[in-house]
């Protein structure tokens, strides 16, 4: 019976864990967070674009006949109270997931990343992983397998020009929020205050209309948006069979286009630089040349990526430009530019590493590619089950 080792326990992860409890697999999952769906909860208050029949996989609506289904669409919060949790307290499911626990670090025992390439030995080798308990008291588990799911939400994108720190960014770390915050749970951080959003994603638009309310409502509010795109097309799909995601789209290039001087965007600027003005932050912007600006709080929603420090000593072969999977990437890029909803999985193939028994599935497996969908998730698990493991 093969070890198996799940990292995290979004949707991917416990996906994963009924397929091996269904083969009667040795495994555990591993999520950093107090609670399954760690990530969701970020964005608990945030409804999504798919309706609850586009969020629950066959394989969880056989294992949980209960499971919510329908047109409705789900809030981040519902999707882990009412689908995750459920699924996380099984029988065959809940003495295996371990929270308040979070792998550092993933090896091969005895052997170094450039050791053994190609080599059996990285095979007969049981893979090493380094974990902190809820007590942060550390220890090494072993695992045949490991499956990171991951995902990307926990890794926010920096806010500078070229993807690095602005200068003085981490100066200011405390100031900066970096996930789409509960605005009516927190209207006294926002309302009345100068701010500077950055980011054109759908988070970042969402946030917009909300501050667009605040500056509407609240005296002496005053957004700043700057979007790095000198041209934002706001994600527009034409003919978007998803409305919520139309609309969203279609309100955000309103705002945009009726800017005023309580909400100003600022097509084609970057963040260069941060600097502590009394208690205020002096932000320098940059199109061509500075401009600076004062403000009092910080809304950086640039996107994420996945943590890949977690494999560095595996042999692991990365797309230079996204920083997935190599083979996944390569299909991925051979099929861009339609709608995620049009993107299918790619087949185990794409799923294999040189490093023997490790996969990256989830969104993290996308890289920088932001169009993963759930179903492409489920497939990747059917994948990996079937032809891998």
């Amino acid at each position: 019976m093969r070890r198996i080792a799940i990292l995290g326990a979004g949707p991917i992860g416990l996906e994963a864990a009924l397929a091996a409890a269904a083969r009667g697999d040795d495994f555990e999952v591993f999520e950093a967070a107090p609670t399954v769906g760690g990530h969701l909860r970020r964005w608990s208050h945030v409804r999504t674009f798919t309706p609850w029949a586009m969020n629950v996989s066959p394989r969880m609506r056989a294992a949980l006949p209960s499971a919510p289904s329908g047109a409705a669409l789900p809030t981040g919060g519902q999707l882990a109270d009412e689908l995750l949790e459920p699924i996380a307290a099984l029988p065959a499911l809940r003495d295996r997931i371990r929270l308040r626990t979070r792998v550092l670090a993933v090896g091969r025992e005895g052997l170094l990343k450039h050791e053994a390439v190609g080599d059996p030995r990285r095979a007969a080798a049981p893979l090493r992983l380094l974990v902190a308990g809820p007590d942060g008291d550390e220890a090494i588990v072993h695992a045949d397998v490991v499956i990171d799911a991951t995902g990307t939400y926990g890794h926010p994108n920096r806010l500078g020009d070229g993807g690095i720190d602005a200068v003085n960014e981490r100066v200011f770390e405390e100031r900066i929020e970096r996930y789409l915050p509960a605005f009516e749970a927190q209207a006294e951080l926002w309302a009345g205050r100068t701010i500077l959003l950055t980011g054109a994603g759908h988070s970042a638009q969402t946030a917009a209309l909300r501050l667009a309310e605040f500056a509407r409502d609240a005296p002496g509010t005053r957004v700043v948006w700057a979007v790095r795109n000198p041209a934002p097309d706001w994600g527009v799909v034409p003919g978007d069979p998803l409305p919520e995601r139309a609309s969203l789209g279609a309100a955000a290039a309103q705002l945009a286009a009726g800017a005023s001087d309580a909400l100003q965007v600022r097509a084609g600027h970057v963040t260069e630089a941060l600097r502590g003005r009394g208690d205020r932050i002096a932000v320098t912007l940059r199109n061509g040349r500075g401009e600076e600006l004062e403000v009092d709080r910080i809304l950086a929603l640039n996107g994420g990526v996945g943590d890949h420090g977690l494999y560095r000593q595996l042999q692991v072969h990365e797309c230079y430009a996204t920083s997935g999977p190599m083979n996944l990437a390569a299909a991925l890029l051979g099929s861009a530019g339609g709608d995620c909803l049009a993107i299918a999985s790619h087949g185990p193939d794409t799923l294999r590493n040189p490093e023997p028994g490790f996969l990256i599935l989830g969104a993290k497996s996308y890289g920088r590619n932001a169009q993963f969908l759930l179903q492409v998730g489920w497939q990747q698990v059917d994948d990996v089950f079937e032809a891998l493991i």
